[in-house]
């Protein structure tokens, strides 16, 4: 989410910055604060260029914005990169072997099963960890009324023993968060 809103946030300075640019070396007269005065205007000028050299503290300044800048950016690109969902789990058949299951398809599972239960509307399964010892990250949307400690109880007695089960593994820890459905105040007569 947070990538998202950077980036869009970045691409929009950018794109308002170029259009403005754009804007003003086509003939529109620039406003009389603007960086631009018009058509034969540069970005900058040699005055500005060299404004801050002969300074002591000036090339130092530049390095260290522009290392924090590749930092920053090298520290997004992990993040971009970094898996956060579960590809595969490693299936135990009983013969040596073993398969591969997509970690998808064992997410899709759970979360039918899990919203199945008495008292889930809705439910939101991400598998994380390794391929031998996955972990679930588990959202349940719970109806108005129902008991959380026996929807807890449900989750893990049925579903999450089911999917550990069939995986053939020997645990499969879950970090469960409930949230109660929003509803109107109901009129007691």
């Amino acid at each position: 989410m947070v990538n998202r809103v950077l980036l869009g946030i970045v691409g929009l300075g950018l794109v308002v910055l170029g259009g403005s640019v754009l804007a003003v070396g086509l003939g529109v007269n620039p406003p009389s604060w603007w960086i631009h005065n018009g058509q034969h205007d540069v970005l900058l000028g040699r005055a500005e260029r060299t404004r801050w050299r002969d300074h002591g503290w000036w090339w130092p300044m530049v390095i260290a914005v522009l290392a924090i800048l590749v930092l920053l950016s090298l520290w997004w690109l992990v993040a971009v990169l970094r898996r956060r969902r579960l590809a595969e789990v490693l299936v135990d058949t009983g013969d040596g072997e073993g398969a591969l299951l997509r970690g998808r398809a064992l997410e899709g599972v759970l979360a039918g099963e899990a919203t199945q239960l008495d008292g889930v509307e809705q439910a939101q399964i991400v598998l994380t960890g390794g391929r031998s010892a996955p972990e679930a990250r588990v959202q349940l949307l719970l109806e108005p009324h129902v008991d959380p400690g026996q929807a807890l109880h449900l989750l893990t007695a049925e579903a999450l023993a089911h999917a550990r089960d069939s995986a053939g593994l020997a645990a499969l820890p879950a970090e469960v968060r409930l949230r109660g459905v929003k509803h109107r105040a109901q009129r007691v007569s």
